[in-house]
């Protein structure tokens, strides 16, 4: 590994530890020759994953795309940044373990609705009805009843 500062590759590991949840892990390193310090991250590349768009384009999974979806939906609710990160990473680890490597827009949007009506049932409405574009409001009543029943 070469040093961000000086170039050199005579670096070493001071501290390693899990991050992200076991996904990654997060390296502490020094440079033997201009004493600085510096962290890295190393985590498993993925196969590429893919969204099947309505007009049946495929565009690579974006994780930032989903995330300001569920910032929208959960603004003013009692949800961390870090509680957001592991439901995404979820989302991610089971489109990475179906044997597919593409998934429609539909059943992404069913996937991080059906995740979130367990976080939390207020963002869970925000997203659905953005996501299922409603027209008026039955369509509201029409969810939060579905939500009742659970």
């Amino acid at each position: 590994m070469k040093c961000p500062y000086c170039d050199s590759e005579n670096t070493k590991v001071i501290d390693s530890r899990s991050y992200s949840e076991g996904y990654s892990i997060k390296r502490r390193r020094a440079c033997n020759d201009c004493k600085k310090r510096f962290t890295t991250y190393e985590k498993v590349e993925e196969v590429p994953f893919y969204v099947v768009k309505k007009d049946n384009s495929r565009e690579k999974f974006d994780r930032e795309k989903v995330m300001k979806g569920l910032i929208r939906a959960t603004v003013k609710r009692n949800i961390s940044m870090e509680a957001l990160e592991t439901f995404i990473l979820d989302i991610e680890k089971q489109l990475q373990n179906s044997l597919n490597n593409e998934i429609s827009t539909r059943d992404l949007g069913e996937l991080i609705m059906e995740k979130l009506k367990y976080l939390d049932e207020v963002a869970y409405v925000r997203f659905a009805s953005v996501y299922k574009d409603f027209k008026d409001i039955k369509s509201f009543i029409e969810i939060v009843e579905d939500i009742k029943k659970r």
